[in-house]
């Protein structure tokens, strides 16, 4: 059994953990935090539901420092390895019962708002609360309904039906308040903090954390076979779902240069490293269209662990970033210890699950073309997702257009699709039907015949062929009716945040 030293002691993985500084050894690299909490440490009020990042059930708080103020996030305890957690501050449901016995405001809300039922889902909800409360209470600011339905997500219950949920946390802020120190917490971490590279070993299976690129770009190239590692929302299934053995991880979340995101050169750079909701916030900055998709993109906990460079290098077809952003034109870097490269994102991908990359070449950056200012072309962009369930779900199909417009002419189109065809995918058939026509009722129904010659869509579980090709029409035409040049759909007739 691996075990879990109070103390200061620098062997192993050292971590604090609800408050005290540990040391774990004979930790296997690619133990969940999850079960490390449960059956290292019995540590059980953290549950298992799905095992996969969806139901919310194990979902915990992690914070680390940001410079030198302390940034907490919630995460899914089921897919994160133990490892990841070095100089890292874990907070359980254990933690919120306090010093006297009393319950959390959180917990006790809940309580007094009968949120739990069954209760096997409560201590997730209560650690995404609690999330929200450290922050709102800190401000000295309350959430607003619709920042808790947000924040919870990622946290799926069958007994309840949420109202009870979300009336305790509309409450939780009328209790006695229990501050966070977040100045002790700080502390703690600079305590742990190391000022190299991390290597963990065991039993023969090793995790590999560099602190520097030009270290990160030196072990791609000696272990070429090793899998990367970053926010762990797709490695972590590889893991639980299909059991795969994975001798040596290189993990990127210490290289502080990869999680830079910056403006340059009219472009937005976005570091291979940086957060889905980090990502997310500086592009809707620009492009405000991308709100919608970046409340939709998995929940909280994934977003806040996983990386937009981590779901562009991935290449899944249903990713559902890659259409928003080839549909803007973004481009990637490409590195290794000799040189970098860059090309436009579409071309990244070359057969299902296939890169454009060699073995020792990481994504180093994402990047995308700042709007173009006035006098010009004006800029029509929209992305869309479809799926079954509205929330924290896949996309069946994952849509993005960009025209550009002088008058009603439509200068360039831009139009990419996920879910369609075995790579993230631009419509060239389309595209050519758009560019150069007059944007109008014939010019979209054109284009929308036009996507058959682009795509062949296969059925599966989410979606049959057929479904596909419709709906890929009919997002199209959506398109052109939020966008004619003459009495446009308004916002609050489609999207059911223009009323949150």
């Amino acid at each position: 059994m691996a075990n879990a030293t109070t103390g200061s002691q620098h062997e192993g993985i050292r971590f604090v953990l609800n408050g005290k500084v540990v040391a774990a050894d004979g930790v296997e690299p690619t133990k969940s935090v999850l079960n490390y909490l449960r059956e290292d440490l019995r540590c059980t009020g953290t549950k298992e539901g799905c095992a996969e990042g969806d139901c919310g059930a194990c979902t915990v708080v992690v914070a680390e420092l940001a410079g030198d103020e302390v940034a907490l996030k919630t995460v899914n305890a089921c897919i994160q390895f133990v490892p990841a957690l070095d100089g890292k501050a874990l907070f359980t449901v254990e933690h919120l019962r306090q010093g006297n016995g009393d319950l959390h405001p959180v917990q006790q809300a809940m309580v007094d708002c009968h949120g739990s039922q069954c209760g096997f889902c409560t201590p997730g909800f209560v650690m995404s609360l609690w999330a929200l409360y450290v922050e709102h209470e800190a401000a000295g600011t309350r959430p607003t309904l619709a920042e808790l339905r947000s924040g919870l997500t990622g946290n799926l219950c069958r007994c309840t039906g949420y109202r009870p949920i979300l009336d305790a946390g509309l409450q939780m802020l009328d209790l006695p308040a229990v501050p966070f120190d977040r100045e002790a917490l700080a502390q703690e971490l600079q305590s742990i903090a190391r000022r190299e590279s991390f290597a963990y070993e065991h039993e023969g299976r090793r995790f590999l954390a560099p602190r520097t690129l030009s270290e990160l770009l030196e072990l791609r190239a000696a272990h070429p076979q090793a899998t990367i590692l970053a926010g762990n929302t797709d490695v972590g299934l590889w893991v639980t779902k299909q059991l795969r053995d994975l001798p040596e991880i290189l993990y990127l979340g210490n290289v502080d240069e990869l999680k830079v995101i910056g403006e340059r050169d009219g472009k937005i750079r976005i570091g291979a490293g940086a957060s889905l909701t980090d990502a997310y916030r500086a592009l809707a900055r620009h492009y405000p269209e991308l709100s919608e998709m970046w409340e939709r993109f998995a929940s909280p906990p994934i977003r806040n662990a996983g990386t937009m460079g981590g779901n562009v290098a991935n290449g899944s077809p249903i990713g559902d970033s890659m259409p928003g952003l080839i549909a803007l034109g973004a481009s990637v870097t490409l590195r290794n210890r000799e040189c970098a490269r860059t090309l436009p994102m579409e071309d990244l991908y070359v057969a299902y699950m296939k890169k454009a990359m060699t073995q020792d070449e990481i994504l180093e950056a994402i990047e995308v073309p700042l709007p173009a200012k006035a006098p010009g072309p004006v800029l029509r962009f929209r992305t869309y997702k479809l799926s079954k369930r509205f929330d924290s779900d896949i996309s069946a199909v994952c849509a993005a257009f960009a025209i550009e417009l002088e008058g009603d002419r439509i200068l360039g189109a831009r139009v990419a699709f996920g879910g369609m065809a075995a790579t993230p995918k631009r419509a060239a058939a389309a595209e050519s039907a758009l560019t150069g026509a007059v944007w109008n009722e014939a010019t979209a129904r054109t284009a929308m015949a036009a996507l058959a010659a682009d795509y062949a869509p296969l059925g599966d579980m989410r979606a049959s062929a057929d479904y596909r090709r419709q709906a890929a029409q009919n997002l199209l035409y959506r398109f052109f009716l939020e966008t004619r040049p003459e009495h446009p759909l308004p916002t609050s007739r489609l999207s059911v945040f223009a009323t949150a």
